[in-house]
């Protein structure tokens, strides 16, 4: 579900790994913005034009086979435009008259930025300013009648602007920290050249919203898969704001999740948030299905495959059900397509990609256009418990995609220990809320050990603590080294049938968050 929003900036895509962080900054000047491939048609937005348009960066080069090329028809909207990085390249080369070189010395890493014109786009920025250089191209020559507002000492042309049109373009990239005041120019884009007020606020999110599923439900009936995480309860809870008792949350314990976790979210749904909820306890029917099943996405397919039988065992009798409310997020619609379209899979989301049409549901998906932070704000504004709005992310498939290789229901009885073990400690050393996630990962691996004078041949779990802002990358969380050697001894003391655990310090790229 999408709503309409006044004033907006339109990201396209050219394939930089940034082009998200991009959006990050954007709206944490409370104005909505969204991203979609280069290669868009312009009249998709006809309807609901952009107030501005931001063209990404791009590991590509312009001359290169296949790369992205410039649509010159949303230059003909008439809407500010700003281009970052590849972006600029691509205006210049595609404008005619304008050129792109190899440049003699590429440029990556801190640079200083000389100032020639502080008007417009570069309003308030100190002269000498740091800023974040990554390209080895640059341009030769600049289409008239765009002129040059800011250099570098290696690069002539480092901020441009159109003389007449509100069209911009930076060799450099303002979304990232390492660019001192590049807060500022995507503000100065954003509020003073494309005009936006920033009133895109989690109050204002879940005022629209609420009136929205008004409008799409009417006097229908929606169903609703509560997981025990933070992204189904916010949606839950907004529907249930605006629609009342027209909702029904259904509970499933799928035999996945952690350990006491059914019971104790449960409870919670029901005294304290006070939510429609029904609980339908299918671990046998799920743990049946899973039995030995090794393939990552084959355990995500019998998951969701089965996910959808239980519910509709559970409406079957049940009349009036129109829609299946999903906690879809913005990250997971951005992951499933690419800045070329469709993107090959890396995991497919349990929560993209429609319904099976024996379900004969619509899809009602209050928060797909908000990342997972924004998710927990417009939790807050709807008075949801700080406990449980903080919740570390679970995945769709919980412990499944947790066990690696075959699944068997011993192997999810040793994860859910090593589990509790790691999660409880991280808040008894209130150590919890440092970390975006943290896991247990139960390896296919077996080694050999020693337990007193016993040689042992036991199972090893890796742990896993990320710190991070919305999920999209993900830095290793540098946890005490005492800390880390408390909880690995207590694991290997306590859960039978481990004798080893490892720490996970892969960042997200080039590893995920979870392990499959």
């Amino acid at each position: 579900m999408q709503t309409h929003h006044d004033e907006w900036i339109l990201i396209l895509d050219f394939g930089s790994q940034y082009t998200q962080l991009i959006a990050r900054r954007v709206r944490e000047l409370n104005v909505y913005c969204e991203i979609h491939p280069f290669n868009t048609p312009v009249h998709k937005f006809a309807d609901f034009p952009p107030s501005g348009i931001i063209l990404s960066g791009g590991p590509k080069s312009v001359y290169d086979l296949g790369a992205p090329e410039l649509n010159l028809d949303y230059l003909k909207l008439g809407k500010p435009v700003l281009g970052i990085c590849y972006g600029l390249q691509s205006l210049a080369h595609t404008i005619s008259n304008g050129s792109v070189e190899k440049a003699e010395k590429r440029e990556f890493g801190r640079a200083k930025l000389i100032i020639d014109d502080h008007s417009d786009l570069l309003n308030n920025i100190s002269d000498g300013s740091i800023v974040w250089m990554s390209h080895g191209d640059h341009i030769k020559h600049l289409p008239a009648p765009y002129k040059v507002i800011a250099h570098t000492s290696n690069a002539p042309v480092a901020a441009v602007r159109h003389a007449e049109k509100p069209i911009y373009g930076v060799q450099f990239h303002p979304e990232v920290v390492h660019t001192d005041e590049g807060g500022e120019i995507l503000k100065n884009f954003v509020k003073d050249i494309s005009g936006c007020a920033g009133s895109w606020t989690p109050a204002s999110f879940v005022e629209t919203e609420i009136q929205a599923i008004r409008e799409v439900v009417g006097d229908d009936k929606v169903i609703c898969g509560l997981s025990g995480g933070v992204d189904s309860t916010v949606v839950a809870s907004l529907i249930h704001k605006a629609i009342g008792d027209q909702l029904l949350c259904i509970f499933v314990d799928n035999g996945l999740l952690r350990k006491n976790e059914y019971n104790e979210v449960l409870e919670t749904y029901k005294k304290h948030l006070k939510l429609p909820v029904e609980g339908v306890d299918a671990s046998k029917l799920f743990l049946d299905n899973l039995e030995g099943v090794s393939d990552p996405e084959e355990k995500r397919k019998i998951i969701g495959s089965t996910f959808i039988d239980v519910f509709d065992e559970a409406i079957s009798n049940k009349k009036g059900f129109k829609f299946l409310a999903q906690g879809t997020l913005y990250p997971d619609v951005i992951e499933s397509v690419s800045f070329k379209g469709p993107s090959a899979t890396i995991k497919s989301h349990h929560n993209v990609g429609g319904l099976p049409a024996k379900m004969n549901l619509k899809l009602l998906e209050p928060v797909r256009e908000l990342f997972k932070d924004e998710v927990r704000r417009v939790g807050r504004e709807l008075g949801i418990p700080e406990n449980f709005i903080g919740r570390h992310p679970f995945p769709g498939p919980g412990l499944g995609i947790r066990v690696l290789g075959g699944l068997s229901r011993s192997k999810l009885d040793l994860l859910r220990e090593a589990d509790a073990i790691f999660i409880q400690a991280l808040r008894d050393k209130n150590l919890y809320n440092e970390v975006w996630q943290a896991l247990a990962v139960l390896l296919p691996v077996q080694s050999v050990g020693v337990m007193g004078d016993e040689r042992t041949y036991e199972y090893t779990i890796a742990l896993r603590a990320v710190t991070s802002v919305d999920g999209m990358t993900a830095d290793w969380a540098h946890l005490p080294y005492d800390f880390l050697a408390d909880v690995s001894n207590r694991i290997i003391n306590e859960v039978r049938g481990v004798n080893r655990v490892v720490y996970d310090i892969s960042s997200k790229p080039p590893a995920t968050i979870e392990w499959e």
